[in-house]
Order: C-alpha cells, then sequence, then structure tokens
C-alpha cells in the first residue's frame, strides 16, 4: 500500500502550518515556499484540508490559514482520509462489485484490516509529526555459540 502524492503532500503541508501554531496564520503561498511544494497543489490541498476542518482560513488584512484544532487532536488518519477519502485497502468494501464476490471469504475480514490500519494511523497525531522521531532501539542479535 501506498499513499497518493496528493496525500503525502497534505502531511507535509499540515506539518508546516503547524509549525505557524501561535504564531499568526499562514497564506498557502508560504506554505508552499516552506514545503517547496507548487502553489497551486497546496492551494489544492488547503481546499479539501479546511473542508475537512483540519485547516481553518481567515479572510482579512490579518487573515490566513491556522489548524482547524489542536495539533494533538488531527492525526495522520484525520488528514489522509480528508484527501484520499475513508482509509480502505480492498475497494469491494465499497460496494464496488467483484467477479469473485459468491465464493470470497475474505470480504467479511477487509472492515478489521481497514480498522486496524486506520488505528495505526490515527494513532499518530500531528503534534507527535513536529517533533523529531525518538531513536527507535538496535534489535538484539543472538550469538550462537558453536
Amino acid at each position: 500500500m501506498r499513499l497518493s502524492n496528493l496525500a503525502d503532500y497534505a502531511v507535509i503541508t499540515m506539518c508546516q502550518a503547524a509549525l505557524h501554531c501561535g504564531n499568526g496564520r499562514v497564506s498557502a503561498a508560504e506554505l508552499a515556499a516552506e514545503t517547496g511544494l507548487p502553489v497551486p497543489t497546496v492551494q489544492k490541498l488547503v481546499s479539501k484540508l479546511t473542508a475537512a476542518g483540519l485547516l481553518r482560513s481567515v479572510r482579512g488584512a490579518h487573515g490566513g490559514l491556522q489548524l482547524g484544532r489542536p495539533a494533538a487532536a488531527i492525526t495522520v488518519a484525520d488528514i489522509v482520509e480528508a484527501i484520499e477519502g475513508p482509509i480502505a485497502l480492498a475497494t469491494c468494501i465499497d460496494h464496488v462489485p467483484c467477479d469473485f464476490e459468491a465464493g470470497c471469504s475474505m470480504k467479511p475480514h477487509w472492515p478489521i484490516i481497514n480498522n486496524a490500519l486506520r488505528g495505526a494511523l490515527a494513532g499518530i497525531s500531528l503534534a507527535q509529526l513536529r517533533s523529531p522521531p525518538a531513536p527507535r532501539p538496535l534489535p538484539l542479535v543472538e550469538e550462537h555459540l558453536a
């Protein structure tokens, strides 16, 4: 499974917007310059992220964009779903006809799998992404003595 470029860029854009928390508002053009993403792409993302309530747009002389809720209350799942729609690995969940549906033993299991995937992404907040990742411990290597 791979995220689309747009979903990836949305996470990058939201992380950058989160860096401006408490420092006023930021424009889509500023986010584009800071992330290196094209302005039209960031504008498209901002539109979708605002519609999902993840960003808030304020008009006027001191207007701009700000997070729609605290960074700790925005998850990677929220961002991905704002761009891609519901998280699902298999299309049969979306009531798309399938040639193998009659004999499929997996269909009842896909919701469990999809919920686990969504849960994993929902467990990562934007606040966590703003800070450097914690160092991962090195795996233990077992030595076999002959």
